[in-house]
């Protein structure tokens, strides 16, 4: 026993040494049972998805393998894989989180967090409610991580002015052993105290983990507002050019309705699991409780007091900021004519306006310009400080992800060329019995369960090009197969190694992972559920998605046409 164990913890030292050298021995037999190049692809498919799962090299580094593999592999010729690492879709990205940089610079994220939080009360459900709020709104526009780590210690604060300091409220909900003393202290029972020491420990809890919910959940509604919404769009690009369906706008309006209406659903779980939903919600009652919420209460208009009036960098910043999100959501939304029509046709897209906006934050000034100061010999001469410095974006922002973007439309390419997508496509033919309403929710549910034991990003690159394919072979149109994908990648809810988010909220030591799984599991029911739903309401309307669409023909002349064909998507939803 003794060496056994001796010899397993050495093992576990170096296991992702020992997973980087036998992966690529035992994956080998691919290379000689399977046709030549699509052999050769999902090879290096099933390599890159191993490291990514398991982590066993950094993510960025698995992402740069398409550079070393395909090449040498003879899948795809260098001059081919290397523009994939930035494409457009990557250049939209960096202006959203250049943009995310300058918010957090100037601190407008705080101001928000706690303007809203002071117009929610602080109720426990209430507070819950304006904590999601914030943080999916957050979120749309900040990465999910930078969202959840600021948010949580703005979520201690206001806890520690409810319910006192934690490991007291931890000692408290033990078994009483002072219990005389308590009987003789007052009226107050130790059974009162340990009940009400447990309730608050549960809001406790109820109020972290509602944190990295929200933000993933607030993710999905902008393009920017995670990588795999990234991905679906440099994906559509590649596999079906002649798409122009999605961009910033169109994709807004089918996805902000459906983060809000798994936002309400996700609040009123936590909410009933952690002891917020009570009659207090409505009903004012005098008791202890009354006066910790008094408290708390007078902390968030303490921080929002202290952050002082709205200086002339936070007013420009949030100017910036709209002037974005407007500009994107106007340049070619699809029921109206956008402002894309003053330009050459074809020529602007989403990435040109994010690095317009972006390209001005180094040079206006973060100062109020005064004519006075050219006149007053006596005024300071300070050097000019812009609203945002290239150190500063250099610092913040996150780098790596754009490499595993770029990664992700290397492999998605080689996918493409080296006819593996339709050679696993042709194999996925028994799926072509399920009728599409429930396809989409198998989809969506496949990809939630993955995406708990890989990065999202991860997961939405190795599975969307065989998507796409599953919708070819079986005459639906492919969006309507890929948009409840990539949303679905975004729910990772179970586990704390899900997503960054998760972690983070998990390392604050106050949560327990069968908290995690516990009400990670209902609320990917409940994600799936919204997303299926939303797929066969408005998203039908919006993306035409009951008839097979022209660019999907002309995409894939080179696949086997399809042999099997649905029954005719209309019938299959008057159904729902």
């Amino acid at each position: 026993g003794m060496k056994m164990s001796v010899v397993s913890k050495k093992l576990w030292c170096v296991h992702k040494q020992l997973l980087l050298c036998l992966a690529p021995l035992v994956f080998l037999p691919l290379l000689f049972t399977l046709p030549e190049k699509e052999g050769k692809c999902l090879y290096v498919v099933i390599l890159m998805a191993t490291f990514w799962c398991t982590e066993a090299l950094p993510l960025a580094v698995t992402a740069m393998l398409p550079v070393c593999l395909f090449p040498t592999l003879g899948i795809l010729p260098a001059k081919k894989v290397c523009p994939q690492y930035f494409i457009e879709t990557n250049f939209l990205f960096l202006s959203g989180l250049v943009l995310a940089s300058s918010i957090e610079e100037w601190g407008l994220h705080r101001r928000i967090a706690l303007k809203v939080l002071s117009i929610v009360g602080v109720k426990p459900a209430w507070l819950i409610l304006g904590m999601m709020m914030t943080s999916s709104f957050l979120s749309m526009w900040l990465s999910n991580t930078a969202t959840t780590a600021m948010m949580l210690p703005i979520a201690n604060a206001i806890l520690e002015s409810l319910f006192g300091d934690l490991e007291t409220l931890k000692q408290k909900c033990k078994s009483p052993e002072d219990r005389d003393s308590a009987a003789i202290n007052g009226t107050v029972t130790a059974e009162e105290i340990q009940s009400e020491s447990e309730y608050q420990l549960k809001v406790w809890k109820g109020f972290l983990i509602c944190i990295p919910y929200a933000a993933s959940i607030g993710g999905t509604a902008t393009l920017t507002g995670t990588a795999p919404n990234l991905i679906l769009i440099g994906q559509l690009k590649s596999y079906f050019p002649d798409c122009d369906l999605i961009n910033f706008g169109s994709w807004f309006a089918f996805a902000f309705p459906l983060m809000l209406l798994f936002l309400f659903l996700g609040w009123i779980w936590i909410s009933f699991l952690y002891g917020g939903l009570n009659t207090r919600l409505c009903f004012t009652k005098h008791d202890h409780r009354a006066q910790a919420e008094a408290r708390a209460k007078a902390l968030i208009k303490e921080d929002y007091r202290k952050l002082g009036p709205i200086n002339f960098a936070e007013g420009a910043i949030s100017f910036f900021f709209i002037l974005f999100a407007v500009l994107l959501f106007t340049r070619d939304p699809k029921f109206v004519t956008g402002w894309s029509v003053f330009f050459k046709k074809g020529y602007v897209s989403d990435a040109v306006t994010g690095v317009i906006i972006v390209s001005i934050l180094f040079f206006f000034p973060s100062q109020k310009p005064s004519l006075s100061w050219w006149f007053d010999p006596k005024a300071v001469n300070t050097p000019y400080v812009p609203l945002l410095s290239w150190k500063k974006a250099q610092d913040s922002v996150p780098w790596n992800i754009i490499l595993l973007l770029g990664g992700g439309f290397a492999m998605a390419k080689a996918c493409e060329e080296s006819g593996l997508a339709s050679w696993i496509g042709g194999h996925l033919q028994p799926l072509a019995e399920v009728p599409p309403a429930v396809a989409v929710m198998l989809i969506t549910a496949f990809l939630a369960c993955f995406t708990e034991f890989a990065s999202n990003t991860a997961t939405i690159i190795i599975f969307l090009p065989v998507i796409a394919e599953l919708a070819i072979r079986v005459s639906v149109n492919p969006l309507y197969f890929m948009i409840p994908a990539t949303v679905g990648c975004s729910y990772a809810f179970m586990l704390p190694v899900s997503t960054p988010p998760n972690s983070i909220a998990f390392a604050s030591g106050h949560l327990m992972v069968k908290d995690m799984v516990k009400t990670g599991f209902v609320m990917n029911i409940l994600g799936i559920l919204s997303v299926s739903l939303a797929m066969n309401t408005w998203g039908v309307a919006m993306f035409n998605l009951t008839s097979y669409p022209k660019w999907a023909h002309t995409a894939n002349t080179t696949a086997a046409t399809p042999n099997v064909h649905f029954p005719s998507m209309r019938s299959t939803n008057a159904t729902l």
